[in-house]
């Protein structure tokens, strides 16, 4: 059911999309900054964006202000053809998300303003208003679920998804900042793993849900012969392990020269979920996620830092990687 949901190749995506600033040119600190780059950012829009470069359908749920910001996003999603019928302008206190980013490795900083944001109001009206049949499957990203009535309304949104026969991949995508403890994040993403088909997070995210940083992957196995169908445990340099079909594939990286440390996990959850979508097999799918966050990395941006195919296809063919795991 898993990949034969994928392979529809038309994506549901909850979560938020956000404006994003980063000094230019690369390098430069904000602290130094003279002119900004403006681009699209926000997990699920950039995984949404990033699979409808890579050939597939996205559509995404949330909300965001109806202002300038919420507009741009709104007009960004258009740009990358990511279909916005479910995202909802919101009046009032609350912010469409802005993040603020240094095009820099070294003493890199990230500031999210994420208070009264805008997509944390997406409610269970929103998301009963979907019809889950016209998708083949559905993507979020844990910052959906650390606030009400958002967490609350993904929680349905995973029912409604389930009745209709898709299957839920989740990136764990934990954030600190979002979240009012870490108990109660701990508690909540744990939930949404074990509802979930496709598991994707890093070793400190998977230790993190198992309470124990050493345990992470034992986590990651346990939820594989579960619940979960697919389940990838994420290493950063040393490339990953898949755990599916009762099989542990061992992956590397593909090794670039990076000028930003943002934007990796949602770029490699696309090329994932769209290398799956064109029936590529697992390791292979696997080595295309990881050569998309390999691009964004060493580029600016994010969703405008995102591979298309004939980009991906000519970055796999000149790049001597992978890396051995």
């Amino acid at each position: 059911m898993i990949l034969n949901g994928i392979k529809k190749r038309n994506f549901l995506v909850i979560g938020r999309v956000g404006m994003d600033l980063s000094p230019d040119p690369a390098g430069t600190r904000t602290k130094d900054a003279e002119t900004m780059m403006v681009a699209m950012g926000g997990s699920s829009a950039n995984i949404a964006a990033g699979l409808v470069k890579l050939g597939s359908k996205a559509a995404l749920v949330t909300c965001v202000s109806d202002d300038a910001v919420g507009w741009y996003c709104l007009n960004q999603l258009d740009h990358y053809g990511v279909d916005a019928t479910h995202v909802k302008k919101i009046t009032g206190e609350y912010r469409t998300s802005l993040a603020v980013y240094e095009t820099r490795i070294e003493e890199h900083q990230s500031v999210i303003y994420r208070n009264n944001a805008a997509d944390f109001q997406m409610s269970m009206q929103d998301v009963e208003a979907v019809d889950y049949s016209a998708f083949g499957a559905l993507i979020t990203a844990g910052t959906v679920f650390a606030a009400e009535p958002s967490r609350s309304a993904a929680f349905r949104a995973f029912e409604l998804a389930r009745a209709a026969g898709l299957p839920i991949i989740f990136d764990v995508d934990y954030r600190p900042y979002s979240w009012p403890s870490s108990e109660v994040a701990q508690d909540v993403l744990s939930r949404a793993g074990e509802l979930s088909d496709v598991i994707v997070g890093n070793d400190e995210e998977f230790g993190f849900m198992a309470g124990d940083i050493t345990k992470g992957l034992d986590k990651a196995r346990s939820l594989a012969n579960s619940s979960a169908g697919i389940v990838v445990y994420k290493l950063g340099p040393e490339g990953s392990v898949t755990f599916t079909d009762g099989a542990e594939i061992r992956t590397g990286i593909y090794p670039v020269e990076p000028v930003k440390p943002t934007g990796a996990g949602d770029s490699f959850m696309a090329g994932f979920m769209a290398a799956l979508a064109d029936d590529v097999p697992m390791q292979d799918a696997i080595l295309r996620g990881s050569a998309c966050a390999s691009i964004v990395v060493a580029k600016p941006g994010c969703s405008v830092a995102m591979p298309n195919t004939a980009e991906l296809e000519a970055f796999l063919a000149s790049h001597p990687g992978p890396t051995t795991s």
